[in-house]
């Protein structure tokens, strides 16, 4: 791995400088934001700066600055700026976007919840809800439907079970409904010149504004409830667990408004991320009919006809592989930022403090000079020996280093089970078998031209 030190002479970054917004907004417009980022970064190399108007980017693509900003150089970057919008508009202060002592006090509480051990807790409500799901598309068995929906649906209904122990359907696609709008409006005011201010509460300020209550009030209706009962009484759920959490170091409770920021950032990051790979997942098992057919005869040769267990988990390391490859080319965060917050160089390049410095998976994971065809979708890169020859930064789909995301464990773990049992009953095949995503980035990744597929039994 290469080491990257300071040096008394700096070059100055190569990039793309648009100081009038309209000369990038346009190529943008044209290309979509990855596309144009994917392209400068081909033009100007593995690192580069990028200007639209006032605001600059400097983009890290290479596996050692992925190790050098999230590992070596840790203390000199954390998310401060960058994440103000998301801070205020939906995720408050909780440990997605918390900074410091309160982030390092917050990740000690919710380590144990998401180990691996701790995550095979809630595989009873994933199967069962992945049961309702699949009576859900036995009904549309012929139909199409835009499988981004379809998988938004049963994450969102798991996640939700998962903190709150809910048994109300209603309430679920309710409170899934006011925190998307949540998270729309924050994902579209952040790439907004010209945004109306927070007070004045009409259009789509105004829907953010009533679904941001109904939520909080939820939440806070929830916790009184448990507060109300003895604690022996309280479902074994996520928010249980953060209640009975104490600092080790302190001995302090988590509060009322640390519960609810944290319930909102579980909920944004623990049905997002597994939704969007399930549908890429199933567009390229669609794309792919010789993997689809390897990871069927896997599923069926341990399954048969019932639904999983741990164990079998185990012995389905296909299907796994399948959504690690999907993580590889579909990452559900294909930028993420981090603030600089002391001067540093990389590759002879100085970084200033106040740099914004954008860390991309989607780019990354495209590398041809640690990818053999990166474009390919080949699961086979995912068989251990091939795994552990890898670049270790040359794939991060939940960041890296001690910010890397706390819920991936539970999200590869949930993909894992509803591919497993949905494709044990169910073949997607592609609405239009010409479609190819238009990939492009709102807050995530998505298709501008969604994803029609078809609900077709297995015969």
């Amino acid at each position: 791995m290469t080491t990257i030190t300071p040096s008394a002479r700096f070059t100055e970054l190569p990039g793309r400088k648009s100081p009038f917004i309209f000369d990038a907004a346009r190529d943008i417009q044209r290309k979509g934001f990855l596309q144009f980022l994917h392209d400068e970064w081909r033009r100007h190399g593995d690192l580069f700066q990028i200007q639209i108007g006032a605001r600059k980017m400097t983009l890290a693509i290479h596996p050692d600055h992925v190790h050098h900003i999230s590992i070596a150089k840790r203390e000199s970057y954390d998310k401060r700026e960058s994440y103000d919008v998301v801070r205020e508009l939906l995720l408050g202060n909780g440990v997605l976007t918390a900074t410091g002592e309160a982030w390092r006090r917050q990740r000690r509480l919710m380590s144990p919840f998401f180990t691996p051990r701790g995550v095979e807790q809630f595989m009873p409500v994933m199967i069962r809800d992945a049961q309702q799901f699949i009576a859900r598309w036995q009904s549309k068995a012929g139909s199409v439907v835009e499988m981004l929906d379809e998988m938004m649906f049963v994450t969102a209904s798991i996640i939700l079970r998962s903190l709150f122990t809910t048994e109300s359907d209603e309430t679920l696609l309710e409170l899934k409904s006011d925190v998307e709008t949540m998270i729309q409006f924050t994902s579209t005011r952040q790439n907004k010149p010209l945004r109306l201010p927070m007070w004045l509460k009409v259009g789509e300020n105004g829907r953010y504004d009533r679904a941001r209550r109904r939520v909080y009030a939820y939440i806070q209706d929830v916790i009184a409830q448990r507060r109300a009962m003895p604690v022996e009484r309280w479902p074994d759920d996520l928010l249980s667990k953060l209640m009975r959490a104490r600092d080790e170091e302190t001995g302090e409770a988590v509060s009322d408004a640390l519960l609810r920021d944290e319930s909102i950032t579980m909920f944004f990051a623990g049905h997002e991320t597994t939704a969007r790979t399930l549908t890429f997942a199933w567009y390229a098992l669609a794309k792919h009919p010789d993997v689809a057919c390897r990871l069927r005869n896997e599923i069926d040769t341990v399954l048969g006809d019932r639904e999983p267990t741990i164990e079998d988990l185990k012995r389905m390391p296909y299907t796994l592989q399948v959504i690690k490859e999907t993580l590889r080319l579909y990452p559900a965060a294909p930028l993420y930022a981090r603030d600089a917050i002391q001067d540093d160089v990389i590759g002879g390049k100085r970084i200033t403090a106040g740099s914004t410095v954008i860390l991309s998976p989607y780019l990354t994971h495209r590398h041809p000079g640690f990818w053999e065809e990166p474009e390919r979708f080949d699961p086979e890169r995912w068989t251990p020996e091939r795994e552990a020859a890898q670049h270790p930064y040359a794939y991060h789909p939940f960041a890296a280093g001690q910010r890397i995301c706390l819920g991936n464990t539970f999200s590869l773990f949930e993909s894992h089970v509803l591919l497993a049992m949905l494709a044990r009953r169910f073949a997607p095949e592609l609405a239009d078998p010409r479609h190819a995503p238009q990939l492009d980035m709102a807050g995530t990744l998505i298709s501008r031209n969604g994803m029609p597929m078809r609900i077709v039994r297995r015969a």
